[in-house]
């Protein structure tokens, strides 16, 4: 049994990690500045709630549980709210990144899977985005997660603690937030669903999306932990390798005839994306299972 911290552990992706290495057998301690909602509270995890950003919380925690492993999946999310509110973000983001990796290259872990963005790529007109490509970053989060994983690599090769970044492509599934004005397309168009309101679509719905359910990103989070193929700073895509336009995935949430309004396009959105996901067979051993039309019908049960 393998002990793991996992920062941002009450979070979206990181609460699903948690539950599937304790189905695992592993020892895991979640480390996040606020506390999971009751219906997906963890009773076999520790809970250590502090700020990321605060390094000598961080190395205290660190000190005291002396993990073998670390997923970094503690972020402040989306586009909007680095945009809104860039010093907090980038606080958490930038600052809270480097401190977890101190603390992991200060305390004897063995790797750091880190949780990056496709944001990170920019515009491309050339598809499917490969780890090759350039970035070009169009907002303060996506420059964020950037950040963070150019200090992976440079972790790894000057202080030969083992990092991989695992670029994730647009993550949907259950736990998702929906309140406030930071949600995302899936989960407000099943909410729209659900109450009989009409979808909300920036012009002219063409914008498409890799979308990737969250058990497969769990899964890949598990195989980059373990693999003896990464460890070196290395950049993954995580996503479905195949895209949806936002008005045929309100077609596959609300049918052909389900109304929609059209609203103002967000500051700093990327038109496309679609992952080239060779990378991750080849090294992690890692293919996506649950397809969009699967993860929609997940979510309508």
């Amino acid at each position: 049994m393998e002990k793991i911290i996992v920062t941002g552990g009450a979070g979206f992706i990181g609460s699903h990690t948690v539950d599937a290495l304790i189905t695992e057998g592993h020892e895991v301690v979640v480390v996040d500045r606020r506390m999971p909602a009751d219906d997906y509270l963890n009773k076999a995890v520790l809970y250590e709630q502090i700020d990321i950003a605060h390094r000598r919380k961080v190395e205290k925690v660190f000190k005291i549980h002396k993990p073998e492993y670390v997923i970094h999946c503690a972020a402040e999310a989306r586009i909007q709210r680095s945009i809104d509110n860039p010093v907090g973000t980038f606080d958490s983001n930038c600052k809270g990144t480097l401190n977890v990796l101190l603390a992991a290259r200060n305390h004897g872990v063995k790797r750091v899977v880190y949780s990056a963005s496709s944001s990170a790529y920019g515009n491309k007109i050339t598809l499917p985005l490969s780890e090759w490509m350039d970035s070009k970053p169009l907002n303060p989060y996506a420059l964020h997660k950037y950040f963070g994983e150019e200090l992976c690599r440079i972790f790894a090769e000057i202080y030969g603690l083992e990092t991989v970044s695992l670029r994730y492509f647009n993550v949907y599934g259950p736990r998702q937030l929906l309140e406030g004005p930071y949600s995302t397309v899936i989960p407000i168009f099943l909410d729209c669903l659900k109450r009989g309101l009409p979808m909300p679509i920036v012009p002219d719905g063409g914008q498409a999306r890799d979308f990737t359910y969250v058990a497969d990103v769990v899964c890949a989070n598990i195989l980059a932990m373990r693999s003896e193929n990464v460890g070196k700073g290395e950049v993954i895509n995580i996503g479905f390798g195949k895209s949806h336009t936002i008005y045929d995935l309100k077609k596959m949430i609300g049918g052909t005839d389900w109304p929609w309004i059209y609203i103002e396009p967000r500051k700093g959105e990327i038109r496309e994306t679609r992952a080239d996901i060779m990378k991750a067979k080849e090294l992690l051993g890692w293919e996506p299972k649950i397809s969009l039309k699967k993860g929609i019908e997940i979510l309508k049960q």
